[in-house]
């Protein structure tokens, strides 16, 4: 069950270091591009979106596996 859990972690340490990458990327590209800056601001906020969908189950699995134990 540990390295289950170790899984998970690094797992949850990709998500958020992927997340803050791709935000920094289109916030870059937002600031070199007038014309495409419609679509860097959508990539930006899927990527804020996706950030706290993710970090939301993470924390929700963790509630159930607290209530059930």
């Amino acid at each position: 069950m540990d390295t289950l859990e170790e899984l998970a972690q690094a797992l949850i340490a990709l998500i958020r270091l992927g997340s803050a990458c791709r935000l920094v990327y289109c916030m870059v590209r937002l600031a070199g591009a007038d014309e495409e800056a419609a679509k860097y601001k959508k990539r930006s906020r899927n990527v804020v979106l996706f950030y706290i969908l993710a970090e939301s189950i993470w924390q929700v699995k963790d509630i159930i596996l607290f209530y059930y134990q």
